[in-house]
């Protein structure tokens, strides 16, 4: 089976929240990715490792669009952290209604979210997830988005929690995945609660 495009690129679509504000990361970040990407404390569950600039500008100023959205999250239009979303490489043994949407694009993906720790526990995260989900749900017509944050960090679980996501059950012993799963015909709405049946994370595009 073919693998479907992504959907449309929001290379220039800025995503607001109440308290956040998402604006597509663009070259001219890459300093400000780079000093933060290098930074023990932005990085702790974020791979653990400071990551190299030449990494970054691969990685997290937007050259990978359309499959991964890359984003600034902005409070009170201040940088305060880094997020993106990704469309979800299709499962070999997945059925076609799965793999796709009907207009031909992937219906699920993951998102990802690191903020500055300056910017923690003020609410930010949960309002910016909520923005991206806003707009995965209404405008992309996804059906499910999973995110994976390390176990150890309590205050991003609990933070994903706060914007809607709920805990599975998947095949990898050990593993934190949580889901958030958009009602039929959603406008981005709240998501479901848990599945009855055992989830795999879904696959990082290639």
């Amino acid at each position: 089976m073919p693998e479907p495009e992504p959907g449309p690129d929001d290379s220039a679509t800025p995503l607001d929240g109440k308290l956040t504000r998402l604006v597509p990361v663009t070259e001219a970040d890459l300093d400000l990715l780079a000093r933060w990407f290098a930074s023990p404390g932005f990085v702790e569950h974020w791979g653990g490792v400071p990551l190299s600039r030449e990494e970054v500008a691969a990685k997290y100023t937007g050259r990978r669009r359309p499959r991964v959205q890359s984003y600034l999250v902005l409070a009170d239009d201040s940088p305060v952290g880094y997020a993106q979303y990704w469309y979800a490489a299709p499962a070999e043994d997945a059925a076609p209604e799965a793999a796709a949407a009907t207009t031909g694009r992937p219906a699920e993906g993951g998102i990802d979210m690191v903020l500055h720790p300056s910017a923690r526990g003020r609410g930010l995260g949960p309002d910016a997830a909520r923005a991206l989900l806003a707009h995965l749900g209404g405008t992309l017509r996804w059906r499910r988005a999973t995110v994976d944050p390390d176990a150890t960090n309590t205050r991003a679980v609990r933070a994903w929690e706060k914007a809607g996501f709920r805990r599975v059950e998947h095949t990898e012993p050990g593993a934190l995945l949580l889901e958030f799963t958009f009602p039929t015909n959603s406008g981005g709405g709240h998501g479901s609660q848990r599945s009855a049946c055992p989830r795999r994370p879904l696959r990082w595009p290639a």
